[in-house]
């Protein structure tokens, strides 16, 4: 049966709804399946309206997501004052398109009707910030490009969350690269020996905002989720394209080539798929994934590419559970002629990204790093320094301030697309990038079906 429900979320004592004006940005969630779209609303915005509507089919995935945003407007430290004005039914996609009560959707859920869910959006003349991935088949890429297309058409934003490109140690490597003196040139690499790896590793238990996340069951569903190498890897992708060539336009058709890709699975008993889901059996649809007993879920993915000749390698891998202590990991290494630079986060970091300077056979870069970091960066970054850790290693020393967590960036991310709306367009390199980067990613999938 569908029900209308407003759900006043407010540290304060009132639950009057407070006038708009057509000018705010006024966000419509979209079916939130997935944490991140909480996480937008982790922090208020001036320019946006505390009303958020909702729209999504009635279960847990809406009442999970609503029990966040109470969560943020609840805690004791700068609480938020969102007010959620939900709408459930199996018509909540329509309802949304049909009524409009915002000129925003975020969209962060189930992958499988994401695409037609942006285009349609698009095609209404709303304005779109999607959670990756924006497309997890290859079938369904034209239908992204005509997306981008029809929102440019029709002169509305479309853009998708690109958290990592506000990690610190990742503007530390992508600064100290644009540095001759230090980085030299970027290496062409090969296909054994790439001038870019990016390594990913993550949990499917794991704890978002001090709980422990329980994710649905759906996300196990490569049908409905995507594999590995369609999703966390164009945060990888995106990074290659962002670190290697700033504000460039990536022609993907001429200057991206998939040479080698592989998929495999991550294996699940019902004890742990349980601990995960909170579920006590695998759901029918994920019986296409079971063999004998155990869920295969085809959430890890490699594969090696070139862009503009440059050989990159992005692997993305999804265990159960982390060891105590650790968590989420990543592994980047950009290679230069002079030195690589090399963001590692293993035991040796206490499990914290460290960006390390590494100068390559006869270089001697040990002034001009010392130069870039103690002096150059200094200007945007007060507080770093350069620590030597042996012959011709740095470690580049950052202040905790910097380190403002994962979830911290999605409200950077928000930050940066209301500045694009105001500014009523997005940076002209950014659209054929977005498109280069989901060509990668689904030809590369293609290439691993093979």
């Amino acid at each position: 049966m569908l029900w209308l429900s407003i759900l006043c979320m407010m540290a304060a004592n009132s639950c009057k709804m407070s006038e708009t004006t057509d000018q705010m940005i006024r966000i419509m969630t979209l079916d939130p399946g997935h944490f991140h779209a909480a996480l937008v609303q982790k922090k208020m915005y001036e320019q946006v309206s505390p009303e958020v509507h909702v729209f999504a089919p009635e279960g847990d995935d809406v009442r999970l997501h609503l029990k966040r945003i109470e969560g943020f407007n609840t805690r004791a430290e700068e609480p938020t004052s969102w007010k959620e004005i939900v709408y459930t039914g199996e018509d909540f996609f329509e309802k949304m398109i049909k009524e409009k009560p915002g000129n925003v959707v975020m969209i962060s859920g189930n992958n499988q009707k994401k695409t037609e869910y942006i285009l349609t959006s698009v095609q209404n003349g709303l304005n779109v910030l999607a959670d990756k991935p924006m497309v997890i088949t290859p079938d369904e890429f034209d239908m992204l490009k005509e997306a981008f297309r029809v929102a440019e058409q029709n002169g509305v934003l479309l853009y998708d969350v690109m958290t990592e490109r506000f990690e610190i140690t990742t503007l530390l490597q992508k600064e100290l690269s644009r540095i001759p003196d230090v980085f030299g040139a970027l290496e062409k690499g090969t296909l054994e020996d790439p001038a870019i790896t990016k390594e990913s590793v993550h949990h499917f238990f794991k704890y978002v905002s001090g709980n422990p996340l329980i994710r649905p069951a759906w996300f196990f569903d490569t049908e409905q989720q995507g594999e590995g190498i369609v999703d966390v890897s164009t945060h990888l992708v995106d990074l290659v394209q962002w670190e290697c060539f700033p504000e460039e336009i990536i022609d993907y058709e001429n200057e991206v080539e998939i040479l080698e890709a592989k998929r495999w699975a991550t294996v699940f008993d019902l004890e742990m798929f349980a601990s995960v889901t909170g579920l006590d059996a695998f759901p029918e649809y994920l019986e296409k994934d079971i063999v004998d007993g155990k869920l295969h879920a085809f959430s890890n993915g490699a594969f090696t590419y070139t862009i503009r000749g440059v050989h990159a390698r992005v692997s993305v891998i999804w265990n159960y559970k982390a060891p105590e202590g650790t968590g989420d990991t990543h592994y980047s290494i950009m290679r230069g002629s002079k030195a690589n630079l090399v963001i590692r986060q293993g035991e040796a970091e206490s499990f914290v990204p460290t960006l390390y300077i590494e100068a390559v056979s006869g270089a001697d870069i040990a002034e001009a790093a010392g130069t870039a970091v103690n002096q150059s960066l200094q200007q945007k970054y007060s507080g770093i320094s350069l620590v030597p850790v042996s012959e011709g290693i740095w470690k580049v020393d950052i202040p905790d301030r910097y380190r403002i967590g994962h979830e911290a960036h999605f409200g950077q991310v928000t930050d940066r697309y209301l500045e694009y709306l105001e500014q009523g367009k997005l940076p002209d390199w950014e659209v054929p990038n977005m498109i280069a980067k989901y060509y990668t990613t689904t030809a590369a999938l293609t290439k691993a079906l093979q």
